[in-house]
């Protein structure tokens, strides 16, 4: 079960550092008599096997609550305390929470709303859990129970609610505890909020193997080098959006991260550029790119880069491969799509609104949609891959292309463009209506502000004409979601309201 991996490690390494947060280090076992301290707190105030909204951030009472969640059985379900109260109802709603742990100081008026009880935790109940927090009965878990429920963004529509069972973790915890040799002494950082599934990663890969999960500021995050070196990590996981950001404001020099051994990157294509300044600055680091939906437990594939720099893939549209798939899962690739498809452990069983399964899960008998999903089915995740040199490349979205002109056009291959032969930054290019001109291809970027004219000139030789930018709006930095991701939706809005 998810909580045994931090169990294990309290009975074998008791007195090594479990967590650094807020600028205060927590052994195993002082984490754990936090989590059962709240685990008792937490049964007198609810169900048995509550479902438990996290509204904590970057704090102690966060993974202390997500750990006392699991140990009585419950479900964690993080909420953000930056989403507007009514966004938070609504997930709270959905995912059926009977209780919220809340750091001080949060407003929690979304749960006065909904009749749900509020348990709080300040210092002084931290320091008393330490000192005598009492022992917490064991809960038989089933596999089969749930262990957490995330959202999707919800960019595209109405978020999903996306549930997970013990049983879709335990293959995926002991194949990264091996791979990337997680143990005692390791340091691993945990740039991402509870409600984005790679803080899993970070949180039972670290815990399952001994180590360290070492959680920035938010300050810290717009300084990744200084973080890293104050901290002494050895693992750094986080979206390549990091990259791009820290780049822009000369903030990544090479050599200056020494002590990493290990650089993980998710949640977006990674560029070839973007892993070279990466690797410049980490020179001992292995540097990967992996690969994952929510729904398929975090990620399921993953590619290493080789040390040597000449022996770097070439890829179809400049990004680093997703690599191939864990041995543990199965996939095809649609050959009329190209979408990726996946099955195996990691797949989850469906959303917690049975409508929102439709199209999403496919029979691998009759080829047709499987609805109710069976153990079998594959996961349709929406994304195109191809497979070159026997490593999947990631394409782009099925939903991110678009028809002009009656031509079928792919937005990830214009902004790869704009990034190699337009020497920008980063990009991001959306078809938007203009007022009196209907619908055209328009872009918002980042780097060094260069006139429109020279940016479709230089785009010429590389790209049909119909299919080269119309408007380009320049910006310091791309606007980013809640998972540190890049927000398509923001830059949208942003090339509107410059139409």
């Amino acid at each position: 079960m998810l909580h045994s991996w931090f169990v294990n490690s309290v009975r074998q390494f008791p007195d090594h550092p479990a967590l650094v947060v807020a600028g205060r280090t927590f052994t195993y076992a002082q984490l754990d008599a936090i989590s059962r301290g709240i685990a008792q707190q937490l049964r007198k105030e609810t169900v048995s096997r509550p479902r438990v909204g996290l509204l904590a951030s970057r704090s102690v009472v966060a993974y202390g609550g997500y750990l006392a969640a699991l140990q009585i059985g419950g479900v964690a379900v993080p909420l953000n305390a930056a989403h507007p109260a009514d966004r938070t109802a609504l997930l709270a709603r959905s995912a059926d929470v009977d209780v919220v742990v809340a750091d001080r100081g949060q407003d929690t008026g979304f749960a006065a709303a909904l009749g749900l009880p509020v348990t709080r935790f300040g210092e002084e109940s931290i320091e008393a859990f330490i000192r005598d927090a009492d022992p917490v009965d064991d809960v038989e878990i089933s596999p089969q129970d749930l262990a957490y429920v995330l959202f999707t963004s919800g960019s595209t529509g109405r978020p999903k609610g996306v549930p997970l069972r013990h049983a879709n973790l335990d293959e995926f915890i002991r194949y990264n505890v091996d791979r990337y040799d997680v143990g005692p002494g390791c340091r691993l950082s945990q740039t991402f909020h509870l409600t984005f599934d790679p803080s899993v990663f970070d949180m039972f890969v670290a815990w399952g193997g001994g180590a360290t999960l070492v959680v920035p500021s938010e300050d810290d995050l717009f300084d990744p080098v200084s973080f890293v070196n104050r901290h002494q990590l050895t693992h750094w996981y986080s979206v390549p959006s990091v990259i791009s950001a820290a780049v822009a404001s000369s903030m990544l020099p090479a050599d200056s991260m020494p002590s990493l051994r290990f650089s993980l990157f998710c949640g977006e294509q990674l560029s070839i550029e973007q892993a070279r300044a990466w690797a410049d600055a980490a020179p001992a680091s292995v540097l990967e790119n992996v690969y994952g939906p929510t729904e398929l437990t975090v990620t399921v594939c993953a590619y290493r880069l080789p040390r040597d720099r000449s022996a770097w893939p070439k890829t179809v549209n400049g990004t680093v491969p997703i690599g191939e798939i864990y041995p543990h899962l199965e996939f095809r690739i649609d050959p009329d799509t190209g979408e990726l498809q996946v099955r195996g452990s990691q797949r989850f069983h469906g959303y917690l609104d049975p409508a929102d399964n439709a199209g999403r899960f496919l029979d691998p008998q009759t080829g047709g949609e499987a609805n109710p999903p069976g153990p079998l089915d594959w996961y349709r995740t929406g994304d195109r891959v191809c497979v070159q040199d026997g490593q999947l490349v990631h394409l782009g979205r099925l939903d991110h292309q678009v028809k002009v002109f009656g031509q079928r056009v792919e937005l990830e291959e214009i902004e790869r463009a704009l990034r190699v032969f337009a020497g920008v930054v980063d990009a991001v290019v959306a078809l938007v209506e203009r007022p009196g001109r209907g619908k055209e291809l328009a872009c918002v970027y980042t780097g060094e502000l260069v006139p429109v004219r020279d940016l479709r000139e230089r785009l010429r030789a590389h790209l049909p004409l119909a299919v080269i930018p119309k408007r380009y709006v320049h910006v310091e930095s791309l606007p980013l979601n809640d998972r540190g991701k890049v927000d398509r939706a923001a830059c949208e809005q942003i090339l509107r309201n410059a139409a």
